[in-house]
């Protein structure tokens, strides 16, 4: 199977550069814009800016009040929707094709001419504030992952802090201090654009230099700083928190997405554990029903990843029982490799959750995100099929020698969450 996504590109004098997927199928279009910055390029102390921008945005800017941008959106058929990232910062909308202009006007709206004052600050600060507090500190099991980043890399580096940021450095940010990120980073030089659908290339090209051409451009980005990030030994944690049943996680470094190691990995994720028929399922809760549910995923970022596995214990299990299963299995793979069949039963899922994401347009792995993404990543925003690619080629072997490298015997975090009062069912005894 080939997967090619047709594309043409030019770049506007202020450095925006567009892609454009011409598909005359349906009389829709999907604009996606992806400015390239997300929680990687604050600093210590002034986190969760990236994540604040997201709800900024439709905050309203000089020719669009707050909340015209869904009104006039809705009203013209469309749909949209936003997310940020440890690496990016993605909008995109969907319009039927007679609405592609206005889709353009609010998108460049909002990047040159945001409107921000103290009081949209402030109450969008709440907002994520109120955010944070229902998804991490009052949600079981939420303070996991960001205790795992903590954990695998240093306070200075880019991954350390969660996307959505610490309440102390949002509750200290001035007005000053957003603006200016907003100057550095959300310029036309530092986004690309994406239009897949019903659209030609021509206009959209005249649509984009009518819209976006009088943006100015932005400074000079200021390159990311990652210091090495790297496990001499395992780091063993131990967080009590509001929980029935107490859960083990186990968290490596793993390589870079895109890069050698990375396709192998996450097929060696859902060899583990994506399905009733995956090793660590079948295992532990078909088998031994020592628990409850199990997870696996290999989470690629541009600065490095992070291959991670979680397993929920059933009640009166302890986590080191659960841990002990999990490296033997790992350990197994790196000795006796794995079979064709489970390689195959995971290139299948992957390729069918890949084909089907294509199958659209617009959302999130549409295709308009699709090139964009593909762009950041590797500089080549038709690497479709090498993406795939990747995935139809690989070999038993390969997988065995990525779980052997990284994981068997890598040094990795242990973080066991467990109800509290209950230390003793952590991995190690809460030792």
């Amino acid at each position: 199977m080939e997967i090619h996504i047709p594309y043409t590109t030019f770049t506007l004098p202020n450095g925006l550069r567009v892609f454009v997927h011409e598909d005359a199928t349906v009389p829709l279009v999907s604009v996606n814009l992806w400015y390239h910055v997300g929680s990687k390029d604050e600093r210590p102390g002034r986190t969760g800016f990236a994540h604040l921008f997201e709800h900024l945005m439709f905050e309203g800017s000089a020719h669009a009040p707050a909340g015209a941008f869904d009104q006039l959106l809705e009203a013209a058929g469309g749909v949209n929707n936003g997310s940020t990232s440890p690496d990016r910062t993605n909008y995109w909308e969907t319009v039927p094709s007679d609405a592609l202009a206005l889709a353009f006007w609010l998108e460049s709206d909002r990047m040159g001419w945001l409107a921000m004052s103290q009081e949209t600050l402030d109450t969008q600060r709440d907002v994520v504030i109120n955010e944070r507090r229902q998804s991490y500190e009052n949600r079981p099991y939420g303070l996991a992952y960001e205790t795992v980043l903590a954990a695998l890399y240093p306070p200075e580096h880019p991954y350390h802090w969660p996307v959505i940021g610490h309440v102390r450095d949002l509750e200290a940010a001035t007005l000053e201090d957003v603006r200016a990120f907003f100057a550095t980073y959300y310029a036309p030089n530092n986004a690309t654009l994406a239009v897949a659908g019903h659209a030609t290339a021509a206009e959209v090209e005249e649509l984009a230099h009518r819209y976006f051409g009088e943006i100015p451009a932005g400074p000079p980005v200021p390159p990311v700083a990652a210091p090495p990030a790297a496990l001499e030994r395992d780091r063993c944690l131990v967080l009590e928190d509001r929980v029935r049943l107490p859960r083990v996680y186990l968290a490596w470094h793993s390589p870079p997405q895109f890069a050698p190691g990375d396709a192998a990995l996450e097929a060696a994720a859902a060899i583990l554990a994506d399905g009733k028929a995956s090793r660590l399922y079948r295992s532990l809760v078909y088998e031994r029903q020592v628990a409850q549910d199990v997870d696996a995923f290999q989470d690629g970022g541009l600065l490095g990843s992070t291959f991670e596995i979680a397993v929920t214990a059933r009640p009166g299990v302890g986590l080191g029982e659960l841990e002990a299963a999990v490296r033997d299995e790992l350990h197994r793979i790196a000795r006796d490799g794995v079979e064709p069949a489970e390689l195959d039963r995971a290139r299948n899922r992957i390729e069918t959750a890949f084909v089907d994401a294509l199958q659209h347009g617009g959302g999130f792995g549409g295709k308009a995100d699709r090139l964009n993404e593909y762009f950041f990543y590797t500089g080549d925003p038709g690497y479709a099929d090498a993406d795939l690619r990747r995935f139809l080629e690989l070999t038993p072997e390969a997988v065995q020698a990525a779980v052997a490298e990284h994981l068997a015997d890598a040094a990795r975090v242990i973080l066991s969450v467990v109800p509290k009062g209950r230390p003793e069912l952590a991995v190690g005894g809460g030792a």
